[in-house]
């Protein structure tokens, strides 16, 4: 299926029926009075998450989504039906924005109750609903009213718990496919990731976590080199770095100053990124000039305030420790976000 993580589309609610204008007519009932009904509802536009779906794709060949329009009331005090709601299924981790304006509209994250973007207009009344005392037999409607439109930019955003970042060809792609299901593509040359990837990694007693691997960044990424940024807002959600080294002689320059270009990167995009935990994997373990460079590169990445690991995708050395370590990590992390989340809570009344 094709990755599509961003689409523009125009949606509107639907209108409101007109109120009719009637008169009772009956054989042997004199001045039977007004009883034109109200118009309907117009329908609302709702989106809704649904895990199921991992990309956009289902919306960027319909480029207008429109709810029903509410009917027109009609005689024997008769109401219109409303019109029906339009729901819009995205998959978890969606943005919505307001296209004019840019305001942030949504952040969609959990399967639930449908959240209503666009409200439809409000059915006319009828003119039963204008008689009065001074006026038996009123001739007043009202049309109904228009519902909301807009146009509306949708930005998928992963959800993974743990981000795969570093160089081309350092061994992500390797990586999440040794330790998961997920299946990238994998070739000996760069840019072979051209989508992020999601993998479900599974540890311990039926234990979890999410796994996303992006496309490989090279400096200058955030200004448009290479892949640019375009991808880099997947690993925004994520709590936990594994930032891929390859010592092999298939990166050029020096390991640590590639280190560095890397992170980088990932500040002047966002640099609240460099703030979240990261561990520095050494991939590649199988080859024999990665044995020899890994206590010097260890030392180095130590003493820039680092742990770090090594691994071979290929013969799954290390891939077990690092995946229990990452996931007694994020274990760690969320029992000290809900003890926070408790502290921060206010006491019941006594």
């Amino acid at each position: 299926m094709k990755f599509v993580d961003e689409v523009k589309i125009h949606a509107k609610a639907g209108d409101g029926g007109k109120g009719c204008l009637s008169f009772r007519r009956e054989k042997y009932i004199p001045l039977g009075g007004p009883n034109g009904g109200d118009g309907g509802n117009g329908g609302d536009v709702c989106f809704v998450v649904d895990p199921g779906l991992g990309t956009l794709l289902d919306l960027r060949y319909r480029g207008h989504y429109n709810a029903g329009n509410g009917e027109g009331g009609r005689g024997k005090d008769q109401h219109g039906k409303n019109g029906e709601t339009l729901t819009i299924r995205v998959p978890p981790g969606t943005l919505i924005y307001d296209d004019d304006t840019g305001e942030q509209l949504a952040d969609l994250t959990v399967p639930g109750e449908p959240l209503v973007l666009l409200r439809g207009g409000l059915g006319g009344r009828g003119n039963a609903r204008f008689v009065s005392s001074t006026n038996r037999a009123p001739r007043k409607t009202q049309p109904g009213l228009p519902g909301e439109r807009r146009t509306l930019r949708l930005q998928l955003k992963l959800l993974a718990d743990v981000g795969l970042v570093g160089l081309p060809n350092a061994g992500k792609s390797t990586l999440i496919a040794s330790v998961s299901a997920a299946r990238p593509k994998i070739a000996d040359y760069p840019f072979t990731t051209l989508v992020p990837n999601l993998g479900v990694v599974r540890y311990g007693d039926y234990q979890s976590f999410v796994m996303a691997d992006i496309p490989g960044l090279i400096p200058g990424a955030s200004d448009g080199h290479g892949l640019g940024i375009r991808f880099l807002r997947h690993i925004e959600r994520t709590d936990l770095f594994l930032h891929l080294v390859d010592l092999s002689g298939m990166q050029k320059g020096d390991p640590v100053e590639n280190f560095r270009a890397i992170n980088h990167e990932l500040e002047h995009y966002n640099a609240e990124l460099l703030r979240r935990p990261m561990l520095v994997v050494f991939t590649k373990l199988d080859v024999t000039e990665v044995r020899e460079q890994l206590p010097a590169m260890n030392e180095a990445f130590v003493a820039l305030g680092y742990r770090t690991m090594a691994v071979s995708a290929v013969t799954g050395e290390g891939t077990a420790e690092l995946v229990r370590f990452v996931g007694a990590e994020l274990a760690r992390r969320r029992a000290a976000a809900r003890s926070a989340e408790t502290l921060d809570s206010p006491a019941p009344d006594a």
